[in-house]
C-alpha cells in the first residue's frame, strides 16, 4: 500500500471535526498495518498532531488506535508500547479537564494503556479477544496460579472498558435522541469496540471462574465473584441501555446477558453458560461509498466485472485515441487533452486495481475468520451436545435414585407403623398379664389357707378316732368286769360300789361318746372341703395353662419388639449421624457468616477510613495547589465562593448529625462516608477557589490556610477510634462564617472603590479585629477560670501556666491594637494636609490594603491559638501546635508594625508606643513557647514516673524544682518567627 495513501487516510480518520470515523478511513489503517507489519507509519504520522491541545483530535485518535489494536496486524501491539509513557502523559493531562472529552480522553488513554499491557502480559489472547475453549484450556499452562493472576487482570481489564461505558453514557443527554447527532454519535462510536471487548471478556471471565471453582476453596475465590457480580449488573445495564439506542441498531446487535450471573458453586451450571455472540450487520452502502464492494462478493462475482470495467473504459480511451490520430484536421492542442484524459483514466484504474487487491486481501482476511468462528462453533456445539448427554445421564441416575429413596421413605414409614402396633399390642399384653397374675397370687394363697384348714380337720379326726377306739376298749373291759362281778356274790357290795363308779364313769364316757359325735358330725364337712380344692385344682390348672399361653404370647411379642427396637436403633444412628452432620453445616454457615460480618465491619471501617484519608489528601492538595504557578492564571467569582461555603456549612452540620448516629450504630457507616467525602471535596474546592486571585487579597488565602489546618485536625480526630466521639467538627463553622465575611467584604484594590469604601473598610477591619482579639481573651480566660475548677495536680498547674501565658499574649495584642489605631490617626491627620480622611486612603491605596490585611491576620491567627489552647486543654492538641500558634500571632503583629511604620513620623509617641506594645507580645509570646516546652517535658516525665514508688518528700522536693524550672524559663526570649522573616528587619 502507498505509504501517502495510508498517510491521508489517518490525517481523514483523525482530525478536529466532531464526527465519527468513517469506516473506510479506519479500513484503511487497519490494511495499512498488515501490509508493513506494524504500525511504523501510523505512530509516525500521529506524533506530529496537537494531540494534548484538542480534545476531539485526541478522542478520535483513541478510537483509532483501539480499531488497530483490535484488528490490525500483531505486532501494532508492541510498536505501541514504545508510546506508553507518552499516552500516561496525556492520561493525566486530560483528567484535570472534567468538561466535554476531557475526562473521556482521560479514560480512553488508561483503557488502551491496560489492554496493551494485558496483550504484553499474555500473548497467547489476540488483539480482539476470540479464542476457543480449547485455546482458552491452553492459556493457564495447568497452573492454578497463573489462572488466578490471569482472572483478575481480566477483571481489570473489564473494568477500564465499563468505566469508559459509564463515562460516555454520563456525559450525554438521554433524554434527547442524542444517538441521531453528529456530536452524540461522535462519541457512541468507540462503543462498538468497548461492546466487543466486553463481550469476549465476560465469556472468559465466566470461563475462568468455573476451572478455579473446580480446583480452589470457595472462600478463597470470594473476592472474584463479589468483583465479577458488580460488574455484571453494571455490563448488563450498560448492554441494555446501549440496544436501545438507533444508532447502535444500524452498526451492531448487541447480546442480552442472563437475568442472574451464574451460579459457580455448581459446575454443571458451566452447559448453561451461553457465550454472548456480537453480530455486526451488514451495512447498506452510502453514497461516500458506493465505489467499495462486499466482501462476498469480492471473493465470488465482483472481481471479473470490475476488471472488465476498467478494460472496457481503456479500450474506450484507447479507441478514441486511435481516432484522434486519425483525424488529422484537429489541432495539437486537443490532442494533449486527450493524451491528458488517458493519463488520468489509467491511474485512476491503476488505483481501482489497487483498491480491488485490497478488497480482495481483506475479504480473504474475513472468510479465514469466519470459517475459524465456524470451526470454532461447531466445536462448541459438539462439546454442548457432549453436555446435554452427560447431563441426561446424570438426570436418569438422579431420578433412579430418587425413586429409591421414595421407596425407602414408604417401607420405613410402614415399618414405623407395625412397630407402633406392635408397642401397643405388647402394651395391652403386658396388663393383661399382671392383672392374671395378680389373680393367680390370689388363688394360689386362698388354695395355702384351705390346705392348712384340711390339715387341722384331720388332725381332729384322727383324734377322734383314738378316743372312739380307747372307748371301745374300755367299755368291753367293763363288760369283762361286770361278768366278773356276776359271778362273785361275795363281792357284792364292794361290786356295787365299783358298778357306780363305772356308772359316773360310763356316764362320762356318753359325754364324751356324744361329744365325738359331735365332732364326727362336724367331721363329715372335710368332703365338701376336698371337692371345692378339687374344683380349684382343676381352675388352677385351666389358669397354669393360659398363663403359659400368654407367656409364650408375651415372649414373641417380645422378640418382635426386640427386632423393631434394633431397626429403630439403626435407623436413630443413621438419622443422629445426619442431625450431627446438618449440625456441623449449620455451624459452619454460623462460622462462615460470623466471618463475613467481621469482613463486614473491617470494610466498613476500612471504607470510613479510606473516606477520611482521601478527604485530607484533596484538602493537602487544595492547600497546595494554589501556589503552583498553573493556578495563578485561574480567576473565581465571589458568588461562587459564597454557594460553596453555604455548602460546607450544610455539610458541617450534616457531619456532626452523621457522626453522632455513627457512634450509637456502627453498622450504619454509608452517610457517614458520604458525609466524610462531600466535605473532602466541597473543603478543597472552597480552598481552590480562595487560592484564586479573587478581590479579597491575601488576607482570604491566610484564612483559607488556617481553615484547611483546622478540617484536617478534625479529620484526623475523626480517624482515630479514640478521638472520635470527642470530636467537634461544628467548631468549624466559625472558620467557615469568617470566610463568608472576608469574601463578602473585599480587600480594597486602590480606585476600584469609592472613597466612602476605603475609608469604612479601615475601620470596619480594625473593629472586627478587636472584635476578634476581645473574644479570644475572654475565651482564654473563662478556660483559665474552668481550669482551676477541674482540681488540682501537676498536669493542672501546667495548663493554667499555659493559658496565664496565652491570657497575658492576648491582653498584649489587644494593647498593641489600641496603640495600633492611635498612630492610623496621627498618619492620617499629619499626612492628608487640606484633603479629607478618604481621600487620603484613596491616594495611598496600597498602603491601605497592606494595613487591613497586616489586621485580619492578627484576629485570624489571635481566633486560631484560642482553638489550639482549648483543644490542647481537651487532650486533643499537641503542646507544638500551641508554640506554632504563638509564633504566627507575633509575626502578625509584627507585620502589623511594619504595615504602621511606613507613613509613621520616627519621633512620633504613639510610634514609641506601638513599639513598646510590639516588644511586650514578643515578651509574651516567648513566655508561651517557654511555658508550652517546660509543660511539654515535665508532662512526659511526669508520665514516665512511677508515684506508687516515691515518699511524700520526693514528690514535694519534684514539685519546687518544677516550679523553679517554669520561674526560670519564664524569662524575655525572642522567638523565630520563621516564615514572617520579611517584616522584622522593620522591627529591630
Amino acid at each position: 500500500m502507498d505509504l501517502t495513501k495510508m498517510t491521508v487516510s489517518i490525517n481523514k480518520a483523525i482530525n478536529a471535526q466532531e464526527l465519527a470515523v468513517k469506516e473506510k478511513h479506519a479500513r484503511t489503517c487497519i490494511l495499512g498495518t498488515h501490509h508493513e507489519k506494524g504500525a511504523h507509519t501510523f505512530w509516525m504520522v500521529v506524533s506530529r498532531l496537537p494531540l494534548s491541545s484538542n480534545a476531539v483530535l485526541c478522542w478520535k485518535f483513541c478510537h483509532v488506535l483501539h480499531k488497530l489494536l483490535r484488528d490490525g496486524h500483531p505486532n501494532v501491539i508492541k510498536d505501541s508500547m514504545r508510546s506508553k509513557a507518552n499516552l500516561c502523559d496525556m492520561s493525566k493531562i486530560w483528567g484535570h479537564l472534567a468538561e466535554r472529552y476531557g475526562k473521556l480522553c482521560s479514560v480512553y488513554l488508561k483503557l488502551l494503556v491496560t489492554k496493551m499491557e494485558f496483550h504484553i502480559k499474555n500473548p497467547h489472547f489476540p488483539g480482539n479477544l476470540q479464542m476457543s475453549d480449547r485455546q482458552l484450556d491452553y492459556v493457564g499452562e495447568n497452573d492454578v496460579n497463573n489462572l488466578f493472576q490471569i482472572t483478575v487482570e481480566m477483571l481489570d481489564y473489564l473494568e477500564c472498558e465499563l468505566n469508559l461505558f459509564l463515562g460516555v453514557f454520563s456525559s450525554l443527554d438521554m433524554s434527547r435522541s442524542v444517538s441521531e447527532t453528529a456530536a452524540g454519535q461522535c462519541r457512541l462510536a468507540p462503543l462498538i469496540q468497548v461492546v466487543l471487548d466486553s463481550s469476549y471478556l465476560y465469556d472468559c471471565i465466566v470461563k475462568l471462574l468455573f476451572k478455579l471453582h473446580c480446583c480452589l476453596p470457595a472462600d478463597t475465590l470470594l473476592g472474584h465473584r463479589d468483583r465479577f457480580q458488580e460488574q455484571f449488573i453494571k455490563l448488563k445495564d450498560l448492554f441494555y441501555r446501549s440496544s436501545n439506542l438507533q444508532y447502535f441498531k444500524r452498526l451492531i446487535q448487541i447480546p442480552q446477558l442472563p437475568e442472574n450471573p451464574p451460579n459457580f458453586f455448581r459446575s454443571s451450571a458451566l452447559s448453561d453458560h451461553i457465550s454472548p455472540a456480537v453480530l455486526i450487520p451488514t451495512e447498506p452502502q452510502s453514497p461516500e461509498n458506493e465505489h467499495l464492494v462486499e466482501t462476498e462478493d469480492l471473493v465470488s462475482t465482483e472481481e471479473p466485472v470490475t476488471l472488465n470495467i476498467g478494460e472496457r473504459i481503456y479500450d474506450d480511451v484507447m479507441g478514441a485515441s486511435a481516432t484522434l490520430e486519425a483525424q488529422g484536421g484537429q489541432d495539437e492542442t486537443q490532442k494533449d487533452d486527450k493524451d491528458l484524459q488517458i493519463r488520468q483514466l489509467t491511474r485512476d484504474l491503476q488505483t481501482q486495481k489497487e483498491e480491488l487487491a485490497s478488497f480482495q486481501m481483506e475479504s480473504s482476511r474475513l472468510c479465514q475468520a469466519l470459517q475459524g468462528r465456524v470451526r470454532e462453533l461447531e466445536a462448541e456445539l459438539e462439546e454442548q451436545r457432549h453436555l446435554r448427554q452427560q447431563a441426561l445421564g446424570e438426570e436418569e441416575f438422579l431420578r433412579v435414585e430418587l425413586e429409591d429413596l421414595r421407596r425407602l421413605r414408604d417401607d420405613t414409614q410402614k415399618e414405623q407403623r407395625s412397630l407402633t402396633e406392635i408397642e401397643r399390642k405388647a402394651q395391652v399384653n403386658e396388663q393383661r398379664y399382671s392383672k392374671l397374675k395378680e389373680k393367680y397370687s390370689g388363688l394360689v394363697q386362698s388354695h395355702a389357707d384351705l390346705l392348712r384348714k384340711h390339715a387341722e380337720v384331720t388332725q381332729q379326726v384322727r383324734l377322734a378316732e383314738a378316743a372312739r377306739y380307747e372307748v371301745e376298749l374300755h367299755r368291753r373291759g367293763m363288760q369283762d368286769k361286770a361278768r366278773a362281778a356276776c359271778g362273785s356274790a361275795g363281792q357284792w357290795e364292794d361290786g356295787q360300789e365299783e358298778q357306780q363308779a363305772l356308772h359316773r364313769q360310763l356316764l362320762a364316757v356318753k359325754k364324751e361318746l356324744d361329744s365325738l359325735k359331735e365332732s364326727m358330725a362336724s367331721s363329715e364337712q372335710p368332703n365338701d372341703v376336698s371337692s371345692h380344692l378339687s374344683a380349684l385344682e382343676a381352675e388352677r390348672a385351666e389358669l397354669a395353662q393360659g398363663i403359659s399361653y400368654k407367656e409364650q404370647e408375651v415372649v414373641r411379642l417380645k422378640l418382635e419388639l426386640e427386632q423393631a427396637q434394633t431397626r429403630l436403633a439403626g435407623e436413630t444412628k443413621a438419622g443422629k449421624v445426619a442431625a450431627e452432620s446438618l449440625q456441623n453445616q449449620v455451624k459452619q454457615k454460623a462460622n462462615k457468616e460470623q466471618a463475613l460480618e467481621s469482613q463486614l465491619a473491617a470494610v466498613r471501617k476500612a471504607a470510613l477510613q479510606g473516606a477520611l484519608d482521601k478527604a485530607q489528601r484533596i484538602i493537602q492538595d487544595s492547600l497546595v495547589q494554589p501556589e503552583s504557578p498553573a493556578h495563578h492564571s485561574c480567576t473565581c467569582f465571589t458568588d461562587h465562593l459564597l454557594s460553596q461555603c453555604q455548602a460546607a456549612l450544610d455539610c458541617v452540620d450534616r457531619l456532626q448529625i452523621d457522626k453522632d448516629h455513627y457512634a450509637e450504630h456502627q453498622a450504619d457507616v454509608l452517610q457517614m462516608v458520604q458525609s466524610v467525602a462531600q466535605l473532602g471535596h466541597l473543603v478543597g474546592d472552597v480552598i481552590v477557589q480562595a487560592g484564586a486571585p479573587v478581590d479579597q487579597g491575601s488576607s482570604l488565602s491566610q484564612a483559607m490556610k488556617i481553615f484547611g489546618s483546622q478540617v484536617l485536625m478534625a479529620l484526623k480526630q475523626l480517624q482515630d477510634p479514640d478521638t472520635m466521639e470527642n470530636a467537634d467538627v461544628t467548631g468549624l463553622r466559625v472558620s467557615l462564617e469568617t470566610i463568608r465575611t472576608l469574601a463578602k467584604n473585599p480587600h480594597p484594590h486602590g480606585l476600584e472603590l469609592d472613597q466612602g469604601e476605603l475609608a469604612s473598610l479601615v475601620e470596619q477591619e480594625m473593629a472586627a479585629t478587636s472584635v476578634t482579639v476581645e473574644t479570644a481573651t475572654t475565651r482564654m480566660e473563662e478556660m483559665l477560670n474552668e481550669t482551676q475548677t477541674m482540681g488540682k495536680g501537676i498536669k493542672m498547674e501546667v495548663f493554667e501556666r499555659i493559658l496565664v501565658s496565652c491570657t497575658e499574649l492576648m491582653l498584649a495584642v489587644k494593647a498593641l491594637l489600641l496603640s495600633s489605631k492611635d498612630l492610623h490617626q496621627d498618619i492620617v491627620e499629619s499626612g492628608r494636609g487640606a484633603v479629607s480622611v478618604k481621600e487620603f486612603y484613596v491616594r495611598n491605596s496600597r498602603w491601605t490594603e497592606g494595613l487591613i490585611s497586616a489586621s485580619k491576620a492578627v484576629g485570624l491567627n489571635a481566633a486560631m491559638m484560642m482553638d489550639v489552647a482549648g483543644q490542647l486543654i481537651q487532650g486533643h492538641s499537641k503542646f507544638e501546635e500551641l508554640m506554632v500558634s504563638s509564633h504566627e500571632v507575633a509575626a502578625s503583629t509584627a507585620q502589623l508594625l511594619a504595615a504602621s511604620k511606613v507613613k509613621a513620623d520616627k519621633d512620633s509617641p504613639s510610634l514609641a508606643r506601638l513599639q513598646h506594645a510590639s516588644h511586650r507580645v514578643t515578651q509574651a509570646a516567648a513566655r508561651v513557647v517557654a511555658s508550652g516546652k517546660s509543660g511539654k517535658s515535665h508532662i512526659e516525665e511526669m508520665d514516665s514516673m512511677d508515684f506508687t514508688s516515691m515518699t511524700l518528700m520526693q514528690i514535694k522536693r519534684d514539685e519546687m524544682d518544677l516550679q523553679g524550672w517554669i520561674k526560670a524559663s519564664a524569662a524575655p526570649v525572642l522567638p523565630s518567627v520563621s516564615g514572617y522573616h520579611c517584616f522584622l528587619p522593620s522591627i529591630y
